[in-house]
């Protein structure tokens, strides 16, 4: 773990000197942002509508926290209730040749970013990335797109969105509360209260008003490389031990992940979230146990994966009350369009 993750999330006491360095720092984030969004407010910056309703899947936070399993639960349920839906993305990591970019099956993470393609892949829906996240949302119009969810993107005012629904870490919260660089927020936890929807991720009770809990569970080991798919009690009866590598936000929530499957992870390497991965990163694991890691490492992995390597496929779940929220709120925004 980074050093200044220790003092945002950890409260590393012995740490403690580099938060008033940062504070000035993080006053000025603060001024910035909030000119930034006062101009949208008076809309002296412009905010750009769009025919197709757009809904922001996002945070307040810096680092992963659930967003994309919420993404992929989303995409099937518009599937189940026969919404043509499409996915606009920052494409962080990625360096496309021209933008806005449209996903294909000769995409790479080079050019796409790691979750932009991992939907893609999984989901097969359109999935558009671009810095200027509004030229993407019309370039999935013209794929005949009739909602849109953006991953990530709650601070990108210049989009327009129907709704907004901000996933919280149930484990890690909001760190020490403070803003960037002192803390890990863009944004103040007042900004839950402008959301239609806060999803927890974990069993937590009463973070905030107005929201749901959202739990991930294991479905299926995948192989990178032949695509072998395996459910999670056999591969546990088969692999009593493994080795493990996670380059998301937290790295930790994936290794305890396979230990509640009963399966030991003996070294565990994690990676700064959006890592891309040379062949060399798995050097030092050896190869007499499989390795296992996330379905968003995968993609960035498959070129050079070796015949025991995993990834674990996991799934967002909700109670059957929260389900009917969201089918209501992804009605509504079709309706209203």
């Amino acid at each position: 773990m980074r050093l200044i993750e220790r003092v945002w999330f950890h409260n590393d006491s012995a740490k403690w000197w580099l938060v008033p360095l940062l504070l000035p720092f993080t006053l000025l984030f603060w001024l910035l942002t909030a000119l930034r969004r006062l101009l949208y407010k008076a809309k002296l910056l412009p905010t750009h509508h769009t025919d197709v309703p757009v809904v922001v899947i996002g945070n307040i936070g810096i680092g992963g926290n659930g967003k994309t399993p919420l993404a992929i639960y989303l995409i099937e349920l518009c599937k189940k209730l026969s919404i043509e839906v499409g996915v606009v993305s920052r494409g962080y990591g990625g360096n496309a040749p021209h933008y806005p970019y449209l996903l294909n099956e000769q995409s790479i993470t080079a050019h796409t970013g790691d979750e932009p393609l991992m939907l893609y892949k999984r989901c097969n829906v359109p999935v558009a990335v671009g810095p200027n996240r509004v030229a993407a949302v019309k370039l999935l119009e013209q794929q005949g797109c009739q909602l849109i969810l953006a991953d990530d993107g709650l601070q990108h005012y210049k989009m327009a969105r129907a709704k907004e629904i901000v996933v919280v870490d149930g484990n890690r919260l909001f760190g020490n509360g403070l803003l960037l660089p002192a803390g890990p927020l863009r944004e103040g936890t007042w900004r839950l209260n402008t959301a239609n929807l806060i999803v927890v991720n974990g069993d937590r009770q009463s973070v905030v008003a107005n929201q749901v809990n959202m739990t991930l569970s294991p479905q299926r080991f995948v192989n990178v490389k032949t695509a072998e798919q395996i459910s999670v009690a056999d591969f546990a009866n088969e692999h009593k031990q493994v080795n493990a590598i996670a380059g998301i936000g937290d790295p930790n929530r994936f290794f305890n992940t396979l230990k509640a499957c009963n399966i030991a992870v003996i070294n565990a390497r994690g990676f700064v979230d959006h890592h891309a991965y040379q062949s060399t990163d798995f050097d030092k694991l050896g190869k007499e146990l499989p390795i296992v890691m996330t379905e968003k490492d995968a993609v960035k992995c498959q070129t050079f994966a070796d015949e025991n390597w995993w990834y674990l496929a996991i799934s967002a779940n909700f109670e059957q009350e929260t389900e009917n929220r969201f089918e209501q709120l992804l009605k509504q925004c079709v309706s209203n369009a």
